[in-house]
């Protein structure tokens, strides 16, 4: 189906219909080979607390933006390449419903739909896009994704030391490895984490196991190039070996054929 309205003008009236909707703010969506599959509003959980969402769902990347005006302009555009992306189903709650999350490499969140139907739907067509989309490139499913964070209205105590109390003076922070709420003597410290390019804030906890494993791999590296090191010297040990009895053999000339400097055959 999605390949058929690849080139169909329903198709392209309907990506530059959200293109407008963004306006100058958002970027260019209609290019060759891209079809827009669905779209709809969904509940993103953000930092502070749920917030609808208009979302865009297409063959290759998943768009979505904050709501200015229903169905007529939205801003704050983000859009995430399918390739990245993960989906996991959550458990209903007594204050949550229809839930999945969202995993990408850089940035990972929980969204929900209006019915159990809608949940169903979005999921179905959003994995089905990411197959095609990995089946076409050769492409692997990433094992590598941003933690989700926790949100600030779910914890009232550092969620490290379990003491200190937030307040309009004593700041929230999140860990960007475990996505905990901590307080700030509980994340002091940063850490590359390959969903970044730069040290990121992590817990004291997070910032104790990722160095152990930091130096655990490290070791490991150490004792593969010893090792490898040490074969190469065994085998030039070996090689010195047999010189003696090799410099007793007759030496053959190498040859190299169609040289131009190759003897003809002398004739009888």
């Amino acid at each position: 189906m999605v390949d058929r309205l690849v080139n169909s003008e329903a198709n392209a009236r309907r990506i530059q219909m959200v293109e407008s909707c963004f306006g100058a703010s958002g970027e260019q969506l209609l290019i060759p080979g891209r079809v827009l599959v669905g779209e709809g509003v969904l509940t993103k959980m953000c930092r502070k607390r749920p917030k609808p969402r208009q979302f865009f769902l297409f063959n290759d990347i998943l768009v979505y933006g904050n709501i200015v005006i229903g169905k007529k302009k939205y801003n704050k555009q983000h859009i995430i390449p399918l390739e990245e992306v993960q989906l996991q189903a959550l458990e209903d709650t007594p204050h949550t419903r229809n839930g999945w999350l969202i995993r990408t490499t850089t940035k990972s969140f929980a969204v929900y739909a209006a019915t159990s139907t809608e949940k169903q739907e979005w999921m179905a067509h959003i994995n089905k896009c990411i197959e095609d989309l990995l089946r076409k490139s050769g492409k692997k499913r990433s094992d590598q994704h941003a933690a989700v964070w926790v949100p600030d209205n779910e914890a009232s105590v550092c969620m490290c030391c379990k003491k200190t109390q937030f307040t309009l003076i004593i700041r929230r922070h999140h860990c960007r490895n475990c996505g905990a709420v901590v307080c700030g003597p509980c994340s002091p410290k940063k850490f590359l984490l390959p969903s970044s390019s730069k040290p990121q804030r992590v817990c004291l906890d997070c910032y104790d196991t990722l160095s152990s494993l930091n130096q655990q791999n490290k070791a490991n590296v150490n004792a593969a190039q010893m090792k490898a090191t040490n074969s190469a010297d065994d085998s030039d040990a070996s090689d010195g070996d047999d010189e003696e009895h090799d410099a007793n053999k007759t030496h053959d000339e190498p040859k190299f054929y169609g040289d131009a400097t190759e003897k003809a055959p002398e004739e009888k």
